[in-house]
């Protein structure tokens, strides 16, 4: 395992929530990079209201003039070291285990480096989270420990992504392509003429896909 505290932990003060998760599915919302809490904290009206939302803030800043904050460094397109991706949800996990105890469930939903925390997260815990939403994300390469048991229990995944999208590297496209559906119980979208970003269809489907994962919970 790759030394976490390269990696700040996760400031719980800078949380957004929109209610209690005791007792109740809890969807954890990752922004991406550049962005803080407050990003996609403003999807909940948009989102089932039977999940408690949280929303936290990435542990590092990137360097100036870029804005925000990022779950780990990227150096030009080709540096997304799956390293750093991993440092980055260990202080995620910690910050569910040390916040979130309560959920019934626990489900990620991450847009671009938060898409890939989210996968890489689910990697690392397999038995911790329930479901993923990989938003314009990818899966990084390299094997980890948990990559077994979670092909043996195939959690379910949702992951869209623009066909126009010129930001993350084809190579990791191709990547995620195979990886997932190996791994994880898969659907998605490409959505035509969308670009790094989220679009109301694919926010419809993400509410489609979300109101499932609420159905499996109350039938099982």
């Amino acid at each position: 395992m790759v030394d976490a505290a390269l990696t700040p932990a996760l400031d719980p003060s800078l949380a957004l929530w929109s209610g209690d998760p005791d007792g109740r599915p809890l969807l954890v919302l990752l922004h991406g990079y550049g962005a803080d809490e407050r990003d996609l904290f403003a999807l909940v009206p948009h989102l089932p209201p039977d999940f408690a939302v949280a929303a936290v803030r990435a542990p590092l800043t990137p360097p100036f003039p870029a804005p925000g904050f990022s779950w780990y460094a990227i150096e030009g397109l080709g540096g997304r070291d799956p390293e750093g991706v991993t440092r980055g949800a260990e202080r995620l996990i910690e910050w569910v285990d040390a916040h979130a105890a309560g959920a019934a469930s626990i489900g990620l939903l991450g847009f671009s480096q938060g898409g890939a925390i989210a996968l890489q997260a689910l990697r690392l815990r397999p038995d911790r989270f329930a479901f993923a939403v990989n938003l314009s994300g990818y899966a990084a390469p390299g094997p980890l420990p948990g990559d077994a048991a979670l092909a043996a229990r195939r959690p379910p995944v949702f992951w869209g992504r623009g066909a126009r999208d010129e930001v993350i590297p084809p190579p990791l496209i191709a990547h995620t392509t195979e990886w997932l559906p190996s791994h994880a119980d898969l659907s998605g979208r490409v959505y035509a003429g969308l670009t790094h970003s989220v679009s109301e269809p694919e926010l419809a489907d993400v509410r489609e896909f979300l109101r499932a994962r609420l159905d499996a919970d109350t039938s099982g």
